[in-house]
């Protein structure tokens, strides 16, 4: 977890394509990319899972390709430049995508099966305190020491093989200390065209289809990520110092709220986790529209976006686990990241134009709209999954 967070901070990446590209535009691109291979993949993932009693041996085959993407962006920055480090990064968030949609696909069903329903917060709560405390820290030295620095010649590589190495030590203690129980139920093993006829079952279930339709619109947190830090930047300074210290007030925040998030989903159920954490994130864009040149307030403002993007991830990981039958997880889960990867994929493009086009002021406007749509859908539209078997009316 803290290798993944230290990548995923919406500060690092978008700082690295700005600094080889100089071009929002290709900001936008490259995290379209990283959106798009996660959109291919969480069907396939999930069509080769739902069949089989074990699947721990596959989690670690996918998560070792995903961590080797990782390990390529790192030896792109030392030994490639121009055009080709350009072309090849992309294609790398392109491969990191596509892995990265599988991999979750098949690590939240292992978690479906090893946790209880009635602690899964808590415990995903504490290992995203634990991993995102370090993570914290490490972003924090990433910007002032290794970017700041150019540590071993290319601060971000430096960065990047470190991830690398965080997340590869995760994948041997998943592999050696988790055992793996058999999972309850399974569906039959069916052709990969047949399966995919008999999806439109799953949107029987009207909670959970209003659940994908509230998800898809709050996935503008993520069309946004990667231009806060550009925004930032334009309006104090873009620095490996700033890139710095708004990673740690977003990590150390999405990282501290943890401490809520998931006690409140244990006991509340993961619905009020989600309108809660809706509402932090849009005080956190409405702030950075209205924080001018003021450090503080941006500051505050990453804080609001840090608890927020932790709080909405945490409740939808964990609400589509409780929509419907065991057998049928796999398959959600696919659809639920297939939904995020769609508008999160076309979505950076769009927003790079725009911002290229007509500015900051536009593109937070459209993503104020869709995270409040996202925010009514939930509260009119969704029942809280815990103690709710139907949904099919």
């Amino acid at each position: 977890m803290t290798g993944f967070r230290l990548i995923y901070a919406p500060t690092i990446i978008p700082a690295y394509l700005l600094a080889i590209t100089g071009s929002p535009a290709a900001v936008g691109l490259g995290t379209a990319l990283l959106q798009l291979g996660s959109t291919i993949s969480p069907i396939l993932s999930g069509a080769r899972i739902e069949h089989r009693s074990h699947i721990l041996r596959y989690s670690v085959g996918v998560g070792s390709l995903m961590r080797l993407a990782i390990l390529g962006l790192a030896l792109a920055g030392w030994f490639l430049t121009g055009q080709v480090l350009v072309f090849v990064t992309l294609a790398l968030f392109l491969v990191l995508g596509f892995f990265s949609g599988a991999q979750r696909v098949a690590f939240q069903m292992l978690m479906a099966k090893v946790i209880p329903i009635a602690r899964r917060g808590r415990l995903q709560g504490y290992r995203n305190l634990a991993g995102g405390l370090i993570a914290a820290v490490l972003a924090w030295v990433a910007g002032h020491w290794f970017i700041e620095g150019e540590v071993l010649g290319n601060g971000y590589s430096t960065t990047f093989l470190l991830a690398f190495v965080l997340t590869s030590f995760g994948l041997v203690a998943l592999q050696w200390l988790i055992r793996e129980p058999p999972a309850p139920a399974s569906r039959p093993v069916v052709s990969l065209r047949e399966r995919l006829g008999q999806i439109p079952q799953l949107f029987e279930h009207r909670d959970f289809t209003r659940f994908i339709i509230a998800q898809a619109l709050a996935t503008s947190i993520r069309i946004g990520g990667p231009f806060w830090t550009v925004y930032a930047g334009q309006r104090l300074g873009l620095s490996g110092a700033l890139i710095g210290g708004l990673s740690l007030a977003f990590l150390g925040a999405d990282t501290l709220s943890n401490l809520w998030w998931g006690p409140m989903g244990d006991r509340l159920g993961f619905r009020i986790v989600f309108l809660l954490a809706l509402a932090s994130t849009i005080s956190g864009v409405g702030l950075l529209i209205f924080a001018g040149t003021s450090a503080p307030l941006f500051y505050l403002a990453f804080v609001l976006l840090g608890a927020g993007a932790s709080g909405w991830m945490l409740a939808a990981t964990t609400m589509v686990l409780e929509f419907g039958a065991h057998e049928d997880i796999p398959m959600r889960l696919a659809f639920l990241t297939t939904a995020e990867g769609a508008v999160a994929s076309v979505g950076p493009v769009l927003a790079g134009l725009l911002v290229a086009a007509a500015g900051f002021g536009p593109l937070f406007a459209i993503i104020l709209a869709a995270l409040l749509a996202a925010l009514v859908t939930m509260l009119v539209g969704v029942r809280e999954p815990r103690g709710h078997d139907g949904g099919l009316v």
